[in-house]
């Protein structure tokens, strides 16, 4: 593509700690076949050798400029400060991950097809997941689901399958362009602290806007222990993130009874799976966690229905349930207290 006539792009990269794979990242932003992008890396207090790293392409490289934090700021505030960094003329801004990787055609591919389009405000795309050498059964492809003969979707539409779990393409940041005047046009673009709250900043740009569709694999997301992902996946945190993307967004969406539907049935999943997590060995941390998750939605955990769901796993999973029950209810009634 032309840079003298294409649009500017800002790729942003927030990182912590991220030596390990940000070589890899790096290169493939570099490797891109569109030219006319900035590359702003924001180191947020690294202690390894993210910023050598980052220092290192620097001086190769006029594009790439860094910023460092003084202090270490939480995850997603980090992410909101890299996203101020976006150049005031720039059209388009696209994240991606530190241990993540684009491909060589994705931002020319989501340019294209925004720029067709100009009431895109998001740009999706496929996305293989795994780890880079995995056996190829231990990897797969995510945000599928959307009609492959259309690239083009109503935002609210696409919204409301999200909300009502009917759909699952928001929530992985390196396979979304965004139009960079919905990333300005708050001082935060990540609406809270959650660790979905880029699944939020979707619900919040489609609001009036459509939402566009790549359909070729345009990234690849690592999975590992250390990543957020994974520490989101083992506490859970996705049910009282769409729990609160329901309260927040369903308004602008989905009827009124639909709302009230979606809730019903996202409680009864959360309380199934505190129900089952009370008879494992959880630790306080966990528990501290959903607590809080629900007083920030101005609900009280219910103890008796976490002990109650709890009790109805044993009378599913054992062949005397009646001897459990009575156990189910003491352990669960000394793990929330």
């Amino acid at each position: 593509m032309d840079t003298n006539n294409s649009p500017l792009v800002s790729v942003v990269t927030p990182v912590y700690n991220g030596s390990s794979y940000l070589r890899d990242c790096i290169e493939s932003v570099l490797s891109q076949s569109y030219e006319n992008f900035e590359y702003i890396i924001v180191n947020n207090a690294s202690t390894d050798c993210t910023l050598q790293v980052a220092s290192e392409y620097a001086r190769e490289d006029h594009r790439i400029r860094i910023c460092s934090n003084d202090t270490l700021l939480p995850i997603i505030a980090n992410h909101n400060r890299a996203l101020q960094e976006i150049d005031p003329q720039s059209k388009y801004c696209k994240i991606v991950s530190a241990d993540d990787r684009i491909f060589p055609e994705c931002i020319a591919q989501m340019v294209a097809l925004a720029e067709a389009n100009p009431r895109v405000g998001l740009v999706g795309s496929y996305q293989l997941c795994g780890e880079m050498n995995a056996n190829f059964e231990d990897q797969w492809i995510r945000n599928v689901g959307l009609d492959p003969l259309k690239s083009v979707f109503s935002g609210s539409e696409v919204c409301r399958k999200q909300l009502l779990g009917a759909l699952s393409v928001f929530g992985n940041p390196t396979s979304t362009l965004y139009r960079s005047d919905l990333v300005r046009r708050n001082a935060e673009f990540y609406p809270n602290p959650s660790a979905e709250a880029d699944t939020s900043a979707c619900f919040a740009a489609l609001c009036d806007s459509d939402y566009g569709f790549v359909h070729q694999v345009l990234s690849y997301e690592r999975v590992h222990t250390m990543r957020q992902t994974t520490v989101a996946q083992n506490l859970n945190t996705y049910l009282p993130s769409a729990i609160s993307d329901c309260m927040t967004y369903g308004r602008y969406f989905m009827a009124d009874s639909e709302i009230a539907e979606r809730l019903r049935q996202l409680f009864t999943e959360y309380y199934e799976f505190l129900g089952s997590s009370a008879l494992r060995a959880n630790n306080d941390a966990f528990w501290t966690y959903h607590k809080a998750a629900l007083q920030a939605l101005g609900i009280s955990l219910d103890k008796r229905r976490v002990a109650l769901e709890a009790a109805k796993k044993c009378v599913r999973t054992m062949k005397t349930p009646a001897r459990f029950f009575g156990v189910a209810v003491e352990r669960t009634r000394r793990i929330l207290n």
